[in-house]
């Protein structure tokens, strides 16, 4: 199945795709009913209210068909103190949750958070509405798919960073114990119950660092279209963002990435979207910065990027050359700066072009609101 060309963005196609196939035509072979998580990490939306979700810690993607299809609505009013709200539903005191992840259904405006409940490791889904009130993932008469994540026939998959829609797969990002660990893993749509990603090895030119790397995985990232060639776009840790040509993902191969936007070191990117404003296309990295902060009120940061930084050709502007953000200053160069607006945000996700949903440090605990982009 091929679907339609992807824009930058990703979310027009989504909704445009939503409207038109269910999350079923996803799926082959699905199973009916819990898919009895091992493990929760990352996860984001696909078409037709699909989550994908991965499992860390088992080297697998499960897609689950939520039926989460809208029509919007979006958080009212700012939840104070989120691991309270999530205790108090999963029987646990405010202290045995651990949130690990969250995802946006822009189709619907409901907040997904994969959920660890410390005293029994139990993996949840947790589904946040509008009104504020907080539940666990209803898994009856839903349908799903466990698709496995090989590195190699005798390497091991240490840890799942992402997932996501990417034109016509999906693809993951992750880490292995081989010497090219870096791996970027490509499932073929339908997503088969019980079947294996492909593997493919990534190595990345870290500008700071100046050097080609195999070890860094990708920690984020999003599809992009260029000049009718489709790309996956990502950002790594100190912090580079690169992209990499989807046709050149083919089996077990081998493939280097071109980087084109260097963040600064000391950072740990966790979150990546984009959006259109005013006719321009923006790039946001969502980082954890683990060196001494050099600006702003918290390790949590973010920067936006002019796409057309992204989507440059020329070599003279790649890898070494790539541009660099002045990490001392909240602009520059020309295309770079700071979102203020997410400052201190642990999480965040989309939620339209003008929107994006927040989990945000408040004193000890976490509050769950809407920022507004810039």
């Amino acid at each position: 199945m091929r679907l339609l060309p992807l824009l930058c963005s990703g979310a027009v196609l989504l909704a445009a795709l939503s409207t038109t196939l269910t999350a079923a035509s996803y799926l082959k072979d699905a199973a009916t009913g819990d898919p009895k998580l091992r493990s929760v990490g990352a996860m984001s939306f696909g078409p037709g209210g699909l989550l994908l979700v991965t499992e860390p810690r088992h080297a697998a993607i499960v897609a689950i068909e939520t039926g989460d299809t809208g029509p919007v609505q979006k958080l009212k009013q700012r939840v104070d103190n989120v691991h309270a709200l999530l205790a108090a539903r999963l029987g646990a005191p405010e202290g045995g949750i651990q949130i690990v992840d969250m995802a946006v259904n822009q189709a619907s405006g409901k907040i997904y958070l994969s959920v660890t409940r410390k005293a029994d490791g139990a993996a949840l889904i947790v589904v946040v509405t509008a009104d504020g009130q907080a539940s666990p993932l209803n898994y009856a008469n839903t349908h799903h798919a466990r698709v496995s994540l090989p590195a190699g026939d005798t390497a091991k998959v240490g840890n799942v960073s992402s997932v996501a829609f990417a034109n016509d797969r999906v693809l993951a990002a992750g880490s292995s114990n081989e010497e090219f660990s870096s791996k970027i893993f490509t499932l073929s749509l339908p997503l088969v119950h019980g079947g294996s990603a492909m593997p493919v090895s990534a190595e990345t030119y870290h500008v700071a660092h100046g050097k080609w790397e195999t070890k860094a995985p990708i920690t984020s990232f999003v599809p992009m279209e260029e000049n009718g060639k489709h790309y996956v776009v990502g950002s790594f840790a100190c912090t580079p963002i690169a992209k990499f040509e989807l046709d050149d993902l083919k089996p077990n191969a081998q493939v280097k990435g071109t980087s084109v936007v260097e963040l600064g070191s000391g950072n740990r990117p966790l979150d990546m979207f984009t959006y259109e404003k005013d006719g321009k296309q923006w790039l946001v990295t969502h980082t954890m910065r683990f060196h001494q902060n050099l600006f702003g009120p918290s390790k949590y940061w973010a920067a936006r990027v002019d796409m057309s930084l992204v989507k440059v050709r020329e070599e003279g502007k790649t890898n070494a050359k790539a541009v660099r953000r002045d990490v001392k200053q909240p602009k520059g160069p020309e295309g770079i700066e700071i979102v203020e607006s997410l400052f201190g945000a642990v999480h965040v996700d989309k939620l339209s072009n003008t929107e994006a949903v927040v989990l945000r440090e408040q004193g000890t605990t976490l509050a769950l609101e809407i920022a507004m982009l810039p």
